[in-house]
């Protein structure tokens, strides 16, 4: 070796040339256009003024319907059925003879007015006692396949209570 190919002191081995990270700008710049078609979209939906099916428009439209039952109550002096009373009518007038016997025994139906065919969730009490394992439970499906009959949801779920808060039953509805 020559002196001048040997390194002095002080002085490091000759530098190794940069590598460039050709990978990692690429995978950078398609994440870039990914984040830019993602905006775009969602300004897209936020900006359209025809769509009547975004967030707030059932509520309003539950809203409205509440407010007309309150003025139909001044009307008329009578006050407006409960959810109890609603769903017991449904299954008097379609129901079975059995789910007639058994839907006599609901004290409380909540959830049934709300849908939004996203998640819905009723929930339906009794005054039977002994939960999913005890006597009732057969009379907890038939109030779960009367309430079945009489609503429909996309994506519901209704559960039957004992009166100590216990599932007796529950079905997709």
């Amino acid at each position: 070796m020559s002196q001048q190919d040997a390194p002095q002191p002080g002085q490091s081995g000759p530098q190794p040339a940069k590598k460039r990270s050709v990978g990692r700008i690429a995978g950078l710049g398609c994440a870039g256009v990914i984040g830019l078609v993602a905006v775009i979209g969602i300004a897209g939906s936020m900006g359209d003024p025809d769509n009547a099916s975004g967030p707030g428009t059932k509520d309003k439209a539950i809203a409205a319907d509440s407010k007309a039952r309150t003025e139909n109550e001044r009307r008329t002096g009578e006050p407006s059925s409960t959810q109890a009373e609603e769903f017991q009518d449904c299954v008097g007038e379609s129901g079975t003879a059995t789910e007639k016997k058994a839907a006599q025994h609901i004290t409380k139906v909540t959830g049934a007015d709300r849908r939004n065919d996203i998640l819905d969730s009723a929930e339906v009490f009794t005054d039977f006692s002994g939960g999913m394992m005890g006597p009732h439970q057969g009379e907890g499906k038939l109030i779960a396949s009367a309430f079945v009959s009489c609503y429909d949801s996309d994506n519901g779920l209704v559960t039957v209570y004992d009166k100590d808060g216990e599932v007796l039953a529950n079905a997709n509805y």
